[in-house]
């Protein structure tokens, strides 16, 4: 991330538009997000999930249609804008939440009372709002996180709101959009495309994170790969199984693993400042930094916040949803530090892994004796749905973050969001599985050759999958997650001891050999596990297009820096606005925009048909 840049002086185009900071201003831009914009990306985001089984986020699409609105308050709309894509974007993440309602038909479970639904869906949304906003300062202030989904709205608010910077970024943000779009319907209309893999957003999110992180995904992938016979040969893989079908177990151990030892510095180092009452010596006499206004939130306010919502979904799921109360205990307990794994993922590389978040809370309630996948589906609804939520308020928090927004105005934005988000995850399953009873059909227990070519909905797939086996425990499976998070933990052991040699770090930084070296052992040898665990998240071909991504876009940059220094060129843009991030973004932007369009177009027909 780079430092927020200094604000632009900003005049209203248009008079008509309520005065900033006035209640019109923040009922305007909550009505738009809530009422339009939110139901519009709700609407593509359940869509996928139905259909395809994964959804592009909602924030990109968000701020592209937030800043037309708020184009008129000049520089100062990004801001508004910002408001805008938080709602709406909170709207869409708890609508994608309707295959939950969709597995329960799956498995034969009565369907709740609506309003026993949305209480339950509420609370949980609610928990993991404030969770994630607990994190926000460890995710995007601490560590810096690139979040690709935030740094492209950032991109694109800033871009659509700045005259300057619209002038000289639109052509390049554009031609990403087409392309995004443009890669997004053929993906969907031409079969031979779609089995390639491609994805016009995971090759921007590539571009935007760079070699470093995208190269690992590929070698993982490989590895995964490599290793399907191995897995096949002990049990864990049957033939014909994708190797990511226990290799995203192990992908989740690397995450922790490496989490656990961020994390653990991070309170070793705030415990000895709180126990000696110091800082560091390399800090002693440097002045303690102001804590920006917008930066500014009451941490004992939020953890009242956590712990009344928490306190919520324990009634709820006790008293109305019938889960054992250890079972809704633990699956709290595990959502907060499945919230900090499934941020770093989502802030090394865009993907948010909820459905595997929420397969390991299944896994980890079998081995606590739980047998009722009835009762694991309502319990692992608490992770699945604050993993999702809390990694979108950090993605929102990572483009205020270059924007300078203000976190309160935001936070109290994401919980608008979430409460029409609840009921239009309601409607939307009510919806889509009356226009299509085809959805209602439980795909596990059904033939391969009658399977429904266009609805996969492979998310709700491996939900049902999951909980089937509540019945049939897999202990190996646990052994996966384990060997996981002993090599994440070992491989950032070593890396961190690496940055901390300084010999390494003058090898690195004096030598064209030195970097090459650091640049073999980021990419290949001793890989972040954050980034490698990506590739054990996706399919081969999906790793290798995120690879492509990382390893053209660090390609032209160093090409075009080159260039640019035997030129005399001053850099035109910010730094995290770059010819390839802009593209990255566009991608993302325009990939999004065809699953809006390809969801409307679907609703359209069995309207009308």
């Amino acid at each position: 991330m780079t430092t927020v840049s200094a604000p632009v002086p900003s005049v209203r185009r248009w008079q008509w538009l309520p005065v900033p900071g006035t209640w019109k201003y923040h009922a305007f831009l909550a009505a738009v997000g809530l009422f339009v914009l939110g139901p519009l990306g709700g609407l593509a985001a359940s869509y996928m999930n139905f259909s395809i089984g994964f959804y592009v986020s909602g924030q990109v699409l968000a701020g592209i249609l937030g800043s037309t609105v708020t184009f008129g308050y000049g520089a100062d709309g990004k801001h508004g804008a910002n408001y805008i894509q938080t709602i709406a974007a909170s709207v869409a993440q708890m609508s994608a939440m309707a295959v939950v309602l969709q597995a329960m038909v799956w498995l034969g479970l009565p369907q709740p009372p609506v309003w026993k639904a949305l209480l339950y869906l509420t609370c949980i949304g609610m928990f993991g709002v404030g969770v994630g906003m607990l994190l926000t300062p460890i995710l995007v202030d601490r560590m810096q996180l690139t979040y690709p989904s935030g740094l492209a709205v950032a991109n694109i608010l800033r871009a659509l709101t700045d005259p300057v910077l619209l002038r000289r970024s639109v052509a390049t943000l554009g031609s990403g959009m087409l392309t995004g779009f443009t890669g997004g319907i053929l993906t969907s209309s031409i079969a031979w495309l779609g089995k390639t893999g491609l994805s016009t957003a995971t090759f921007g999110a590539g571009m935007i994170v760079g070699a470093r992180i995208a190269l690992p995904v590929i070698v993982a992938g490989l590895t995964g790969y490599g290793l399907t016979p191995f897995f096949i040969s002990i049990g864990w893989l049957h033939a014909g199984d994708p190797f990511r079908k226990i290799t995203f177990l192990i992908g989740l151990g690397l995450i922790l693993g490496a989490s656990l030892i961020d994390v653990s510095l991070i309170l070793w180092e705030a415990a000895r400042r709180l126990r000696n009452g110091s800082k560091p010596a390399d800090e002693a006499t440097a002045p303690v930094p102001e804590l920006e206004p917008w930066k500014k939130t009451n941490p004992r306010r939020l953890v009242l916040w956590v712990l009344a919502w928490g306190a919520g979904i324990a009634v709820t799921g006790t008293t109305l949803m019938g889960v054992p109360l250890g079972s809704v205990l633990f699956a709290l307990a595990l959502a907060v530090v499945l919230v900090l794994v499934t941020g770093i993922a989502t802030g090394m590389t865009d993907n948010t892994p909820i459905s595997s978040a929420f397969v390991v809370t299944v896994i980890l309630l079998a081995a606590l004796g739980l047998r009722d996948p009835g009762m694991g589906m309502i319990a692992a609804t608490v992770v699945l749905v604050s993993c999702g939520v809390a990694a979108d308020m950090q993605q929102d928090r990572s483009t205020g973050w270059r924007l300078g927004t203000n976190r309160t105005i935001q936070f109290r934005y994401q919980v608008g969001g979430i409460l029409v988000g609840a009921v239009m995850a309601v409607v939307y399953a009510r919806l889509f599985m009356s226009a299509y009873p085809v959805l209602a059909v439980d795909q596990t227990s059904i033939p391969a050759d009658q399977q429904p070519v266009a609805w996969a909905s492979a998310m709700t797939y491996k939900f049902v999958g999951a909980l089937r086996s509540l019945t049939d425990d897999k202990p190996y499976q646990r052994t996966a997650i384990w060997i996981g998070i002993g090599i994440g933990a070992a491989v950032q052991i070593a890396r961190l001891a690496l940055r901390a040699s300084r010999a390494y770090r003058s090898l690195v930084a004096e030598s064209r050999v030195g970097y090459a070296i650091g640049f073999a052992l980021d990419a290949f040898v001793l890989p972040s596990p954050y980034a490698y665990a990506f590739g054990f998240f996706l399919n081969l071909s999906g790793s290798a297009w995120f690879g492509a991504g990382g390893a053209f876009s660090s390609l032209y940059n160093t090409w075009s820096e080159r260039r640019g220094r035997r030129a005399g060129e001053a850099a035109p843009l910010p730094s995290d606005m770059s010819p390839t991030s802009l593209v990255g973004g566009g991608l993302i932007a325009g990939d999004a925009l065809a699953a809006l369009t390809l969801g409307l177009i679907g609703l359209t027909h069995t309207l009308l048909g």
